[in-house]
């Protein structure tokens, strides 16, 4: 189980960053781990799609940690689970809720800001020391991927957007996370900004339309998500399966 914190951790190279192709059951991680995969992560999007829930933690956390346990049983290479906001506002119950994650074998977890069933992010002090719970209760090797949602709460993708992202990205990182998730960043000239003031290894999730893998390696991404994208184009192509074959 060590190995896989230390592994998982050093696939984060600015510069050459890891690819994880979301999945979300046992099949589809034994899928994508064939297929080369070096780590693989949850997205917790395709997980409730998958399954008959909607997004936003209306997953029970049972089932969340039971399907980490399984897909985590399957494969030999590191999994890391998207957990939305640990299902609690409150530092020690989300503490103890990625603590519960943690002992599924998974080595890491992407944690959120924005009020789920409500309004905007939380505010930046209370996101830090939630962060500050989580580490003080999974110790120093599991990899929190704390992610800020400002890029999905606007359009006006300004420099004032870049400054209000570093400032949560460095509070992050002084509360003890592994990584900085900003889902929706995609021009390369800020992603360079916050790579250079930010001091954390930064995620940026492939949607379409974003630039391809070489111009975010280029601006110093270390990870590239496919979030539900991936669950979403395969359930098209079912679809159209299933038409020609009934039709």
């Amino acid at each position: 189980m060590a190995g896989r914190f230390e592994t998982f951790a050093a696939l984060h190279v600015p510069g050459n960053p890891v690819v994880l192709y979301n999945i979300w059951d046992v099949g589809s991680a034994q899928a994508v781990a064939r297929a080369g995969a070096k780590a693989l992560a949850t997205g917790s999007h395709p997980v409730a799609d998958a399954n008959g829930w909607s997004d936003g933690q209306q997953v029970p956390i049972d089932f969340a940690l039971a399907n980490a346990k399984r897909i985590v049983d399957a494969v030999e290479v590191p999994v890391t689970v998207d957990f939305e906001s640990a299902y609690s506002v409150d530092p020690a119950k989300a503490a103890a809720n990625v603590a519960r994650l943690m002992a599924t074998g998974a080595v890491g977890c992407n944690f959120e800001d924005q009020v789920i069933d409500g309004e905007g992010l939380h505010p930046l002090k209370e996101q830090a020391k939630r962060i500050e719970a989580i580490r003080l209760a999974v110790g120093d090797r599991f990899f929190i991927n704390a992610r800020t949602d400002l890029y999905l709460k606007t359009q006006q993708y300004d420099s004032a957007l870049v400054d209000a992202a570093i400032e949560r990205g460095k509070a992050f990182s002084d509360a003890g996370a592994s990584g900085f998730f900003v889902p929706r960043l995609a021009d390369p000239r800020q992603i360079e900004r916050i790579v250079r003031e930010v001091p954390l290894p930064l995620n940026v999730i492939a949607f379409p339309g974003a630039p391809d893998k070489a111009a975010w390696a280029s601006a110093g991404v270390a990870r590239i998500s496919h979030g539900p994208f991936p669950h979403r184009a395969l359930m098209a192509k079912l679809e159209e399966m299933a038409r020609a074959a009934l039709n």
